[in-house]
């Protein structure tokens, strides 16, 4: 039988169809569970929906500052955020010069509080918690000691299979700069899980945008690239180390586990805290978890490491989209998965921790020390803010 040209271009746009039906299905489930979240957030500003925690009195759904996703952002509002990182960069440390002398300007001070935390703040009760008020922090000191008037935006995983074309990693001057230039290396071996990660095209210092002349003042602590990077003088990585920020930017894990369908399974299929934080963070040979995925991606130094990661500027909007996801599975069901915690005081065991534990965030924010309790939820203690 041969067929029209008329029903060959229906057959066609039916197959075509047939192809898209999924990923747009896909999409459209994260959306609205997102839309669910917001909606229930409005509920419980309004007082008709309980979450347990004691809301903030001052944030109203006036108030709510809105972050955004970074493709989502003018190319204006993009200059605005890369405008105040390079500022909080120049900015004096708080923190002792003589007991962090590797500490040089404001930005180290928040590298300088995850190193020291790490492995308290990881694969632990706090993690998520610990890592929401961390974020915020840098947020606040953008508004407030740099005049950013925007919010911190995030890096949706599953909107950009190929990093180095989007808005984030394609070295224009509104990004968080691109590739590090190419080196040969062996790959990385990564994880607890210690699988083998392809080389990618990168490895050496970022050379386009504008963090390509970056300096990276703390660490290196843990850095598993086939590359040779200048050790601190001091072992706990505080000591003075300057270099230049190297990535490895890859398209494995955004292809493989940082899909959207990846991050819909993750809200949708855990519903207790711990089941959600494993799933979000564990990595095995088989699959790795969205929070390790998304900074092996980056890669390199700091951004690969352990505990410097966050000297890499990319970590903030990796962990806002982290934040984002939390968020969204908890505002699935408030009243059950908001005022709860679930996990360790270590990553190396520990007690069980509690919703009374304190987080300490030493200079980073007034006062430094919050109970985890007060962390909860993004209207109450020192927030109010919500994600679109």
């Amino acid at each position: 039988m041969t067929l029209s040209d008329s029903s060959r271009r229906l057959f066609a746009s039916l197959l075509l169809l047939f192809v898209l039906v999924p990923i747009l299905v896909t999409a459209d489930a994260v959306d609205d569970l997102s839309e669910k979240a917001l909606n229930n957030v409005y509920k419980l500003l309004n007082g008709t929906l309980s979450d347990g925690a004691t809301h903030n009195t001052g944030c109203t759904k006036e108030k709510l500052i809105v972050r955004r996703e970074y493709g989502n952002l003018t190319l204006a509002e993009r200059a605005q955020y890369v405008a105040a990182v390079q500022c909080i960069m120049t900015k004096p440390s708080k923190m002792s010069a003589s007991q962090f002398p590797g500490v040089k300007n404001r930005y180290d001070d928040f590298v300088a509080i995850h190193l020291q935390q790490t492995l308290n703040i990881h694969g632990t009760a706090n993690f998520l918690s610990w890592h929401r008020w961390f974020t915020w922090a840098y947020e606040n000191a953008l508004r407030t000691e740099c005049g950013y008037n925007g919010t911190q935006p995030y890096w949706n995983w599953g909107k950009y299979p190929d990093l180095l074309k989007s808005p984030i990693f394609d070295g224009s001057d509104t990004s968080m700069g691109g590739n590090g230039e190419y080196i040969a290396h062996k790959g990385h071996a990564v994880g607890m899980a210690n699988v083998m990660v392809p080389a990618g095209n990168g490895g050496g210092c970022i050379s386009t945008g504008p963090f390509k002349n970056m300096t990276v003042n703390l660490g290196p602590m843990s850095v598993a690239v086939e590359i040779t990077i200048k050790a601190n003088p001091r072992s706990d990585g505080l000591g003075y180390n300057p270099r230049c920020v190297r990535r490895d930017v890859t398209d494995y894990f955004t292809k493989s586990y940082l899909r959207t369908q990846d991050i819909q399974a993750l809200i949708t299929n855990p519903t207790t805290i711990k089941a959600f934080q494993d799933e979000m963070q564990t990595d095995t040979t088989a699959k790795f978890g969205v929070h390790s995925a998304g900074h092996f991606t980056i890669w390199g130094d700091p951004g690969g490491d352990f505990y410097i990661s966050p000297g890499d500027p990319a970590f903030f909007l990796h962990h806002s989209q982290i934040d984002r996801t939390w968020w969204i599975w908890q505002n699935q069901d408030p009243k059950a998965r908001v005022m709860t915690v679930g996990g360790s005081t270590s990553m190396f065991g520990g007690g069980a921790g509690t919703l009374n534990d304190k987080i300490d965030l030493g200079v980073l924010v007034p006062g430094g020390t919050l109970a985890i309790k007060d962390l909860v939820s993004t209207t109450a203690g020192p927030f109010c803010y919500t994600y679109q």
